[in-house]
């Protein structure tokens, strides 16, 4: 039997992308984002914060990948961004292209969004808004932000990261959300396009600590089957 193409990834990418496809894979808007201050976790190099911060929004980054200087990330991004490329080419016919269109328009959104990026972190001052932290813990205080993102880390990487470390994950990323904000996870599938087996247990573990958890449609079905984000209510 032939074995079903999937997308073939070593180690976790780095990430390049913008406010329009975090507005969709979210559900993100003004009144949201201005509510409070928001984390986006592991993050890369996407023009997200950059953006909304034009906006007037307090919003802060973390990813390992900001302990690199930005020549390094840049290196390290464009290489990303042709290597994905490639591989989206040739599985073509898998994805959802009604947004991104085909896949070298898809390409130049994330070079744009990777300079747009650069730009930002080279700032002086840009360290204290892009902090290099990685799950499963974080430098942040309890209760800090409003809103907290994770866009394509956790689930995604299902083969290399097991159910206790998604775990303590997503207990960190509450731990830094405020009572009555929420922490909003896309996409819910692996580079095999499989469901993450895991969630049924997860989502009655995070409510037994006291937290409300809701499937909601995600305006972003790129990969195949993926119409849903988590979203997670810290009750106060």
């Amino acid at each position: 039997m032939k074995q079903e193409q999937h997308y073939e990834q070593v180690g976790v990418a780095m990430t390049c992308r913008g406010y329009a496809e975090y507005e969709r894979m979210f559900g993100l808007n003004a009144e949201l984002l201005k509510s409070g201050p928001v984390l986006d976790v592991a993050a890369g190099a996407s023009s997200f914060a950059a953006e909304v911060r034009s906006m007037g929004v307090d919003v802060v980054c973390a990813d390992p990948r900001y302990a690199m200087s930005p020549e390094q990330i840049g290196e390290e991004g464009a290489a990303e961004i042709e290597s994905s490329t490639l591989k989206l080419a040739g599985l073509a016919g898998k994805f959802d292209w009604s947004y991104y269109g085909n896949p070298q328009s898809h390409k130049a959104g994330r070079l744009e969004s990777l300079d747009r990026f650069l730009s930002d972190y080279s700032l002086v001052g840009a360290r204290e808004r892009y902090v290099p932290d990685k799950l499963p813990s974080l430098s942040f205080a309890d209760n800090r932000f409003a809103l907290v993102l994770c866009s394509h880390f956790l689930f995604l990487y299902g083969d290399q990261f097991d159910d206790t470390f998604h775990r303590a994950a997503l207990e960190e990323l509450l731990r830094v959300c405020r009572p009555g904000g929420e922490v909003r996870v896309y996409p819910l599938l692996s580079l095999r396009w499989e469901r993450y087996p895991g969630l049924p247990a997860l989502i009655a573990f995070l409510e037994s600590r006291g937290a409300s958890c809701e499937l909601r449609t995600s305006g972003l079905p790129f990969i195949p089957g993926s119409s849903e984000m988590l979203c997670i209510t810290k009750k106060t």
